[in-house]
């Protein structure tokens, strides 16, 4: 591979990244289309997931894809749906050559994308950028594969690890430009999740802010009795900006009818012991179509998530303050007597975000 065709692949991932949280269920695909060497056209996957990112893309190259060569991050897709295929669309635009970074593991399309194009004389290549696709793919992968989505744990604590003083003064713990980075981050995924208690406690509004008129990400809240306020912020907005609430058997049914009376969508998962099942959580959220989760705590939701071996990246702001013993920690209980039985997680990148640091980590591979 040449450096050209690195940098159009790095440019196709990018672009795939601008439908990030935008385009559930389906995968956010970026698109380039090159011939000789001019771009002459590029996609990505629009908002609800249709037009695919190899459409838009088609659409802008006209017929100067004819013989031009394109570079798509995933495989181009095989079977009808509300659309016709990709691999059809770029058959009939003749053109030359396809590179992808990964393979489809969708069963409807998984090979036989690929198998489309090389039967009608289109050379194939694969496996450009493979990992940095994946990662950008893993929530479609992980809801297709295990059938919930990608999570992604938020913590914003002191030095010493708490994310609130005893009385549960939290706001605000970290700067400006660490919060205004949360937005950002909450904008890519498809889904901002937060425990009961959090909602009771912070009466948060879990909306994307100071990014312009998008869409907004699901607000997911996590009760097992569905014991939230009727008058905060999730109710009076349910009806504008989606509010989905995970609850358990045992959530009284008045209480249900209010909530959906409000416009929220419910969505009933089964316990574990006394607490809502984290994994039945995430099985439901993947059936609704979520592919990636935010979540944002509080420490019970945390501990269990972590317990459960349900969080895939952590992202971990830490502010330049001590608040003690007396606190709140940021992760519950999680009852681990010996080290080695707690998670494990690889550091993937440390910064500053004005005075506060950041450090991303990345569920440790075995």
């Amino acid at each position: 591979m040449t450096g050209a065709e690195l940098r159009h692949m790095a440019h196709a991932l990018s672009l795939g990244r601008r439908g990030l949280g935008l385009c559930w269920p389906n995968p956010s695909v970026g698109c380039v289309i090159v011939a000789g060497d001019r771009i002459v056209g590029r996609g990505w996957t629009q908002p609800g997931g249709r037009p695919h990112a190899e459409v838009v893309a088609l659409g802008q190259a006209g017929a100067a894809a004819r013989g031009a060569t394109v570079y798509v991050t995933l495989e181009p897709c095989a079977h009808h749906g509300r659309t016709p295929p990709c691999a059809q669309a770029l058959i009939d635009a003749g053109v030359a050559r396809v590179v992808a970074s990964v393979q489809d593991l969708d069963p409807r399309v998984s090979g036989k994308g690929f198998a489309m194009l090389r039967a009608a004389g289109i050379e194939v290549v694969t496996g450009m950028m493979a990992e940095a696709a994946s990662e950008d793919h893993a929530g479609f992968f992980l809801r297709t594969r295990q059938g919930r989505p990608f999570v992604t744990l938020k913590l914003a604590s002191s030095f010493d690890g708490r994310i609130a003083t005893a009385s549960g003064e939290s706001r605000w713990i970290t700067g400006p430009a660490a919060r205004h980075l949360v937005h950002g981050i909450r904008a890519r995924h498809d889904g901002v999740m937060v425990g009961a208690g959090t909602a009771r406690s912070d009466d948060p509004a879990l909306t994307v802010r100071g990014f312009g008129g998008r869409a907004q990400p699901v607000r997911v809240v996590v009760s097992r009795l569905i014991d939230l306020p009727l008058m905060g912020q999730l109710a009076r907005s349910a009806k504008d900006v989606p509010v989905w609430i995970c609850h358990g058997p045992d959530a009284p049914s008045e209480i249900r009818k209010a909530w959906e009376g409000l416009g929220a969508k419910l969505i009933p998962a089964a316990l574990q012991g006394r607490q809502v099942d984290a994994a039945s959580v995430l099985q439901g959220l993947g059936k609704a179509g979520l592919t990636r989760v935010f979540c944002e705590g509080g420490g019970t939701l945390a501990a269990t998530l972590l317990a459960a071996d349900l969080v895939d990246s952590l992202i971990g702001f830490t502010a330049g303050l001590a608040i003690g013993a007396e606190g709140r920690p940021g992760v519950g209980a999680m009852g681990i007597g010996r080290l080695i039985e707690a998670p494990r997680f690889d550091l993937v990148e440390t910064r500053s975000v004005g005075a506060d640091v950041l450090h991303r980590w990345r569920r440790r591979a075995g």
